[in-house]
């Protein structure tokens, strides 16, 4: 059976905590009243999906088809803009603070029991072997094109793999792992509410994107954070829209994200998933690499 909305996130809450949980908890973590908590337990409970304040086999079953199964990391790109860290190193493989900037997005899937996880490459392609001896479990795929094409290309590479699955932009430093989730109840893509933004960001409405462009400002503007999961029915779709999109006049330059957001919006109704600026930034320059950290400051 399909959950409901309000079945589906106070499941989610039950599945994704360690202890039991309260209606007063499930209040503080899902937004709703307590009137509505207390329907919808009764609800679950009836289902035989919770007892005894934790989620039952039955439960976990039910949430199956929500579960994110893989997690795909596009990472072919040169990175010219964090030049000279980049001449040598991916720029995922750069270290903030000690760290590759790959690995805090890696041990977040990991924490959210995300292990079947590939990684799109492209330039030096070869240096990311090193992370096998840390995560024996990655598996690598090979973007021919990744110096004559935008990165639509390595969403080409990686096409029939994304149902039920995560996309990341793998040059993202995050610092709150918890805002990978394990369940979603639909496609979306991660963003931060902005009053204004000169960078990419989505006009949304009813929590649903509406439009992707550059620069907004006003009560419905999201920055991206270049982190996306996309449902079983709509990772079908994107397979067969990516390969006719690249295909299509002047394809090629396409970001692979204006696919279902843009150039194919009519096939999907998308989701912002809200973080916060302290949760996650993109390191886009050598000077914000330096400002975040000194040792490159020299």
């Amino acid at each position: 059976m399909s959950l409901t909305r309000k079945q589906f996130d106070i499941l989610a809450a039950f599945a994704t905590s360690k202890d039991s949980l309260t209606q007063r908890h499930l209040k503080e973590c899902t937004s709703y009243s307590l009137g509505t908590v207390n329907q919808v337990m009764k609800e679950l409970a009836d289902l035989s999906f919770i007892k005894d304040g934790k989620i039952t086999r039955n439960g976990l079953d039910a949430l199956e088809p929500y579960r994110c199964k893989r997690a795909i990391f596009i990472a072919a790109g040169f990175g010219t803009r964090l030049v000279p860290i980049t001449l040598n190193t991916p720029k995922p493989l750069v270290r903030v603070h000690g760290v590759r900037i790959i690995d805090r997005l890696i041990d977040a899937c990991l924490q959210a029991g995300i292990t079947e996880i590939y990684i799109v490459r492209g330039y030096l392609g070869e240096l990311f072997d090193q992370l096998h001896y840390k995560y024996p479990m990655i598996r690598f795929l090979e973007n021919p094109m990744y110096n004559e094409a935008n990165n639509i290309s390595s969403s080409l590479v990686a096409r029939y793999m994304l149902s039920n699955a995560y996309v990341f932009e793998a040059d993202l430093l995050i610092s709150n792992p918890s805002i990978i989730k394990k369940y979603h109840y639909t496609s979306d893509f991660l963003a931060i509410r902005k009053n204004r933004s000169d960078d990419w960001c989505f006009v949304v409405k009813d929590d649903v994107i509406v439009e992707e462009k550059v620069g907004g400002e006003g009560d419905d503007i999201w920055q991206m954070v270049g982190i996306s999961y996309w449902n079983e029915a709509d990772g079908h779709k994107l397979s067969q829209d990516i390969q006719d999109v690249f295909s299509s006049p002047g394809g090629k330059e396409r970001y692979w994200e204006q696919v279902p957001l843009v150039y194919r919006k009519e096939h999907y109704q998308v989701e912002v998933s809200p973080c916060r600026d302290e949760d996650i930034v993109e390191i886009d320059t050598f000077k914000e690499l330096k400002a975040i950290d000194k040792t490159y400051d020299l």
